[in-house]
């Protein structure tokens, strides 16, 4: 999947922003084997603009931060399996779309907003779907290593027979924690005093 990720945005004008070795890529289980629900999701990892942090009352908080062979994460993008990989060819290319042009242009760890009441998809999700299609449409016409999406042609059973299991990372849902906090052991041992 970040092979493919990074593909789409090679090839996408578009997505040309998004940069994979900052994005952590991970997989929840779906609950049931029902297609409706959700495919997958990106987290960011800032807040607004790419803030560190964000006041809220007297407490600064900070996302919890992810570091991967010393880099600093700027996104969590996860697929929800086996959902994802029972949709449609189209559909799962759709929603690789969907979720990657959720990071905001600037690539700063905030998602992309648009004008208007409805910031994160626009005032119409369907049309955003819509346009995701198009520029899936786009990807596919003329591919010249077609290889990069083929395994999203089979899904989750056949993956896992054709390869003998699925793979991926479990990343739990960053926290929001409060900066310069004393953690509760040390807060407790420092309200009792010395020994």
């Amino acid at each position: 999947m970040t092979a493919l990720c990074a593909d789409v945005a090679a090839r996408c004008e578009e997505l040309r922003h998004v940069h994979m070795p900052r994005v952590l890529v991970s997989f929840t289980p779906s609950r049931n084997r029902s297609r409706y629900g959700l495919q997958a999701r990106v987290t960011p990892l800032r807040f607004r603009d790419g803030a560190l942090t964000r006041s809220h009352g007297p407490t600064d908080y900070q996302v919890q931060r992810f570091f991967v062979d010393g880099r600093e994460m700027l996104y969590v993008l996860t697929f929800c399996l086996p959902r994802f990989l029972d949709q449609t060819f189209r559909e799962k290319l759709i929603t690789v779309f969907h979720e990657l042009y959720h990071m905001a242009p600037s690539f700063n760890g905030d998602l992309r907003r648009h004008p208007g009441r409805y910031a994160v998809h626009s005032h119409s999700k369907d049309r955003y779907d819509e346009r995701m299609g198009e520029l899936v449409d786009d990807y596919l016409a003329d591919h010249p290593a077609p290889a990069a999406f083929a395994f999203l042609r089979a899904g989750a059973r056949e993956l896992w027979e054709a390869h003998g299991g699925i793979v991926g990372a479990v990343v739990p849902r960053p926290k929001l924690l409060p900066v310069g906090a004393v953690p509760r052991q040390a807060a407790a041992r420092n309200r009792k005093g010395p020994k």
